[in-house]
């Protein structure tokens, strides 16, 4: 069948274009991400493919479905951005990726705590200009020190094994337990607990209600003033103005952030000729001792090719009349 594939990027697009013409389908790849802007391009096409920041909210859902779209197979993981109750009215099937590399994630979460603990950004740009100093560039060892993680799905549960291999004690907070980390020595606590003690803290839960601001004032307050913070998941997970406020008094060692609660419009587009209107940003990026990366903690050749052969496979089940544990939302079967 035809689809049009929104917010392909650069290197995937020949992944993506090859997958499916493998799998039989054609397929038409689009930089421009799917939004309320951008959602009359698909009038004509029974699929649609997004990307992880598209915007599926009740207008963008509705124009499809007058367009003639049935599927929107979305080439990510978490769901937080689809109005899935408006899809189920209007009779929209809407597949996701239910997990592909948990190292892809991991690793990079560990590559910002680092980088942020030793100073790397800071280090590179001053030998860049030839300036060897050492001054302001005293790192932590963090052997021996405490890591708590938020979160210890797949995701989660790799960056604890590698936790344990930098030799850490190990505090994890779920909803339930996973034996792979306690066999690994860590010890489940309430995240009250987890926040007061832990040096460094990197969080692994989806997005939902129930966690939008799991880091709210009291929570960052309540973490150690020389702590590290790490989040590869969803930016609205931190309330990031009072992140911000706690920056501005001195607080925390470093933090390293792959994504931003209010990143739409702005990750995977080049804004350094226009900047940017986004204050909050603006001012989290000043501090010295904050890294912020574009949401590319996924973004290894593994996860992406594995996340286009899901979404690939979510198109072909579509279209066969099948169903998998992808499946968001699709109307009755007859």
């Amino acid at each position: 069948m035809d689809v049009l594939a929104f917010g392909v990027q650069t290197d995937e697009r020949p992944l993506v274009e090859a997958a499916f013409a493998e799998a039989g389908h054609r397929v038409r790849c689009l930089g421009v991400f799917l939004d309320k802007d951008t959602a009359p391009i698909a009038r004509g096409h029974e699929a649609v493919s997004s990307s992880v920041n598209a915007d599926l909210s009740a207008p963008v859902l509705r124009t499809l479905a007058e367009g003639g779209t049935r599927l929107v197979a979305q080439r990510s993981t978490g769901f937080n951005n689809i109005d899935l109750d408006v899809a189920r009215a209007l009779g929209l099937t809407v597949a996701r990726v239910e997990f592909y590399s948990p190292y892809s994630v991991a690793e990079f979460a560990w590559t910002l705590a680092m980088a942020v603990n030793r100073r790397i950004v800071r280090a590179a740009t001053r030998t860049r200009d030839f300036d060897f100093r050492l001054d302001g560039l005293l790192g932590r060892d963090l052997r021996g020190r405490t890591a708590g993680v938020v979160g210890t799905g797949r995701i989660g549960t790799a960056f604890t094994r590698i936790a344990h291999g930098f030799g850490m004690r190990l505090l994890g907070w779920d909803i339930t337990p996973n034996p792979e980390c306690r066999e690994l020595g860590m010890t489940y606590v309430d995240k009250e607990t987890l926040l007061a003690e832990a040096d460094l803290v990197s969080l692994h839960v989806p997005l939902m209600p129930a966690t939008h601001h799991l880091l709210d004032a009291d929570a960052l307050k309540s973490m150690k003033d020389d702590a590290l913070l790490v989040n590869s998941s969803r930016g609205g997970l931190v309330d990031t103005d009072a992140l911000v406020t706690e920056l501005r008094a001195g607080r925390f060692r470093g933090v390293g952030l792959d994504v931003y609660e209010a990143e739409a419009g702005l990750f995977f587009l080049d804004r350094s000729l226009q900047g940017v209107d986004d204050d909050t940003l603006a001012r989290l990026m000043t501090f010295p001792n904050v890294l912020v990366t574009s949401h590319q903690a996924y973004y290894t050749a593994e996860a992406v090719t594995e996340i286009i052969a899901t979404t690939v496979r979510n198109v072909t089940d579509y279209a066969e009349g099948r169903r998998s544990e992808n499946i968001l939302a699709a109307p009755p079967l007859i």
